[in-house]
């Protein structure tokens, strides 16, 4: 056995610990899941809009209602591209779940929820979590092109149709949107096209890079008038990092190193920006566990009553009593 004993040292000295996935230490918390005694929201749809920014496709979509919405109070909005992943059951976000938890303890106002999809031909699938639609769909076009025309299919399209069948208050300061990678620098987008109708920004993995331009968007920034927008931004040290098959470094191809310069650029500008920066790869992983926080932010300046005698302020949003 003597002769093998060298051979095994050397294998010893050179085998190197597995590093961990980053993604394993982001898990959903309490606010994520559904909770006893909350009560639930209802998903309605899908519904179908055909599109005239993009003619030929049409867009999925599905809308949350909230157990405490009341027609006749005009409640907020809040947008999800990619609307598929985040109102899946089994998905990293579970947005559903998140504004149910959120609204009944009075963290975020009552507000409707929509869960968009990138738009598609009749013969092309729906996006699944398995493909979200950049083999199969017009995601790519849609969701990366600094142009007018995707805004135009969320505040033209898409909003007249939802203030034909809800009470949606009208103040821009009352709409979010947001969404992951793709869907992340399309929601960035709306709101920088649309501040008149959109405010508010959730970014998970923005895909602020060179994939359509959307690198440019930090000097953008820098080169224009402020705009009343609010973003939280969230991105990860492990996301595509720009480094090509042949070894070659693109900086316009780095996620984490794009999100940053973003952030910056923000900042520098005086907008009202959050921003986390976590260990996650490139997905939801993180995001999806953050979710909860970034919402509260968005939303911290619902109306609020300091009165201590106000028992409404001091009890939990119970549902609206259907006639």
């Amino acid at each position: 056995m003597k002769p093998f004993v060298p051979f095994l040292l050397t294998f010893a000295a050179f085998a190197q610990p597995q590093a961990p996935n980053p993604d394993a230490y982001y898990k959903l918390g309490p606010d994520s899941l559904p909770q006893d005694g909350v009560p639930k929201g209802e998903i309605r749809g899908p519904f179908k809009i055909d599109s005239k920014a993009y003619p030929g496709t049409f867009h999925t979509y599905w809308i949350y209602v909230p157990a405490q919405y009341d027609a006749s109070i005009p409640a907020s909005l809040m947008i999800f591209n990619d609307g598929q992943a985040y109102m899946a059951p089994s998905g990293d976000a579970r947005a559903q779940n998140v504004m149910d938890n959120l609204i009944y303890r009075r963290e975020i106002p009552v507000m409707i929820g929509v869960f968009i999809n990138p738009g598609h031909t009749p013969e092309q699938p729906e996006p699944t979590l398995a493909e979200w639609g950049d083999r199969t769909t017009n995601r790519p076009t849609e969701y990366n092109s600094l142009d007018d025309r995707y805004p135009r299919v969320i505040v033209d399209e898409l909003m007249p149709e939802l203030y034909k069948d809800y009470s949606i208050a009208k103040d821009p300061e009352r709409h979010g949107i947001g969404g992951a990678s793709s869907g992340a620098i399309a929601a960035f987008t709306v709101a920088w096209e649309r501040p008149n109708d959109f405010r508010k920004v959730l970014s998970i993995v923005g895909s602020f890079v060179n994939l359509r331009g959307g690198h440019a968007y930090a000097d953008i920034v820098r080169k224009s008038d402020k705009k009343p927008i609010r973003v939280y931004l969230q991105d990860g040290r492990n996301d595509n990092r720009g480094v090509r098959s042949n070894g070659e470094y693109d900086e316009t191809r780095d996620w984490f190193f794009q999100n940053v310069r973003l952030m910056k650029a923000l900042t520098e500008k005086g907008y009202d920006v959050n921003y986390t920066w976590g260990m996650n790869k490139h997905g939801q992983k993180m995001g999806g566990a953050i979710l909860p926080d970034m919402m509260r932010w968005l939303w911290r300046d619902q109306p609020v009553s300091v009165d201590p005698k106000d028992a409404v302020e001091r009890s939990f949003r119970e549902p609206v009593k259907k006639n």
